[in-house]
C-alpha cells in the first residue's frame, strides 16, 4: 500500500469512529431525555371557595419540627409509657389522620416546618413534612418560623420551594400590584421577609357572594432572630409589611371581587397567621382565656405597631401564632382573638402526657340556600390521642 492510500485509509478509519461517538451520544443523550421525568406542579382547584353547604374549615399546624422522616429521628418529651416507640413519623401519622378525621378545605402551617439545626437537608425535610397535605390533594399555604433555615437552605429558598410544591398556594411574597404604592406615585416598595401574602376565600357556588371575597386571609413572615440595640431577640413583622397589610386591606373597600353594594357594606373579615407570637400576648396571662398558658411567650423586644395596626384595619378578627408549644390558648384583645396552635411535631419540644394537638377553624356562611357573607368564625383544637379527642370549642366572632 502506498503512503497515500494509507493516510486516505486512516481519515477514513478516523471519520467512521468520529461518527460511532456522536452516534453514541446522540442515542445517549436522547434516551436519557425520554426516560427523564418532567416534574410539573399539581395545582388544587381554585379559588378557594366556601362549600356548598356554606363552610370553610382550615386546619392549623403549628410547630412540626420536621426532621429527615426517619426512625431515628427520636421525640421530644414523651412517656415510654405512652408510646413503644416514637420519632417523626408520629408527626406525620398525626398529620394524616387529623385531615381525614375533619377533612379541612385548607391547611395553614405556622412555622417552624423543620427543625432546621437538625435537619441534614432542609429540601427533604420540607417534602416530608408536607407529604401528607401534598397526598390529600387539599390547598394549602405555609409561613417560615425562627427554625426553617437552620438547615442548608435560606428563608428566601425555602418559600420559593415551597410555593412550587403540589398544592401548594403559597407565595414569596406580594404580587407586584400590592406592592405599588399610590401615594409615591405607583412606585415599587421593598417588602421585608419572604412569605407575606393574601389569599381570597370566595362565596359558596351558586350564591349570591360566589364571585365575591367573603373570607380574606393573611399570612406575615415573622423573622426569626434579630440584633436590637446590641441585644439579641426574637424577630418581628416589620413596617414595610404592615404598610403592605393596610393597603390591601383598604383595597377591600373598593374591590370589584367585593362589590360594595346591597349584598356587602363593609370588608370581609380577615384572619392573620404567622409564627412569633407579639409584645402584648402577655398581657392575655391575666384576662380569660380559652385553653392553657404554660410557658413564657417568647416575643420580640420590638413592638412594631402590628396590634395597633389589626385593631385599626378592622377586619382582622382573629390571629393564629405557634413558636410556644405548649401554650395552645385564645384571648381576646380589644375585640381581637390571639390562638395559639399548641405543639403539632414530636421531634420539637412539648410535655410529657400533654397529646400533640392542632387547631381547627370553621367560618360559616350566612342563610340557608342564598348563603352571603361570613356569619361566624368558631374554633377548637384535636389532640392526637385514641380518641382524636375534640376540645375547648368557642365562638371567635360573629356578624352583628
Amino acid at each position: 500500500m502506498d503512503s497515500e492510500n494509507w493516510k486516505h485509509s486512516l481519515l477514513y478509519l478516523i471519520f467512521l469512529l468520529a461518527i460511532l461517538h456522536l452516534t453514541q451520544n446522540y442515542f445517549s443523550h436522547k434516551l436519557f431525555l425520554d426516560n427523564e421525568t418532567v416534574r410539573i406542579k399539581k395545582n388544587p382547584d381554585l379559588p378557594l371557595r366556601f362549600r356548598s353547604d356554606g363552610t370553610f374549615k382550615i386546619l392549623q399546624v403549628a410547630d412540626m419540627h420536621y426532621d429527615s422522616g426517619t426512625i431515628v429521628t427520636r421525640c421530644k418529651d414523651v412517656l415510654a409509657s405512652e408510646f413503644e416507640f416514637c420519632s417523626d413519623l408520629n408527626t406525620t401519622q398525626f398529620l394524616k389522620h387529623i385531615i381525614r378525621a375533619e377533612n379541612p378545605d385548607f391547611v395553614a402551617f405556622t412555622g417552624d416546618n423543620i427543625f432546621g439545626s437538625s435537619s441534614p437537608d432542609a429540601a427533604e425535610s420540607l417534602f416530608r413534612a408536607f407529604g401528607p397535605a401534598m397526598e390529600s390533594g387539599l390547598p394549602w399555604a405555609a409561613v417560615l418560623g425562627n427554625h426553617d433555615q437552620e438547615s442548608t437552605m435560606s428563608r428566601e429558598e425555602l418559600m420559593s420551594l415551597i410555593s412550587l410544591m403540589d398544592y401548594s398556594v403559597s407565595q414569596i411574597n406580594p404580587l407586584d400590584d400590592d406592592l405599588t404604592n399610590s401615594s409615591k406615585g405607583g412606585m415599587m416598595t421593598k417588602i421585608d421577609g419572604f412569605g407575606n401574602y393574601n389569599l381570597r376565600v370566595y362565596g359558596a357556588p351558586g350564591s349570591m357572594v360566589a364571585n365575591s371575597t367573603v373570607l380574606n386571609l393573611f399570612f406575615l413572615d415573622s423573622g426569626d432572630r434579630a440584633v436590637y440595640q446590641g441585644i439579641r431577640t426574637y424577630g418581628w413583622i416589620r413596617e414595610s409589611q404592615l404598610n403592605w397589610l393596610r393597603r390591601v386591606s383598604q383595597k377591600f373597600q373598593q374591590d370589584p371581587l367585593h362589590p360594595t353594594d346591597a349584598i356587602s357594606t363593609t370588608k370581609p373579615p380577615a384572619l392573620a397567621f404567622f409564627h412569633i407570637p407579639i409584645p402584648e400576648i402577655p398581657q392575655l396571662f391575666y384576662n380569660e382565656i380559652i385553653g392553657q398558658f404554660q410557658e413564657a411567650v417568647a416575643c420580640s423586644r420590638v413592638n412594631s405597631g402590628v396590634f395597633q395596626t389589626f385593631v385599626s384595619m378592622g377586619d382582622v378578627k382573629a390571629v393564629f401564632i405557634g413558636h410556644d408549644h405548649t401554650n395552645d390558648f385564645c384571648g381576646n384583645l380589644d375585640g381581637i382573638w390571639f390562638c395559639y396552635g399548641g405543639g403539632f411535631g414530636y421531634h420539637g419540644y412539648g410535655k410529657a402526657e400533654w397529646p400533640r394537638r392542632a387547631r381547627i377553624i370553621l367560618a360559616e356562611q350566612n342563610g340557608k340556600k342564598s348563603w352571603m357573607n361570613v356569619q361566624r368564625i368558631m374554633t377548637w383544637k384535636r389532640l392526637d390521642d385514641e380518641k382524636m379527642s375534640k376540645i375547648d370549642e368557642q365562638i371567635l366572632w360573629q356578624s352583628r
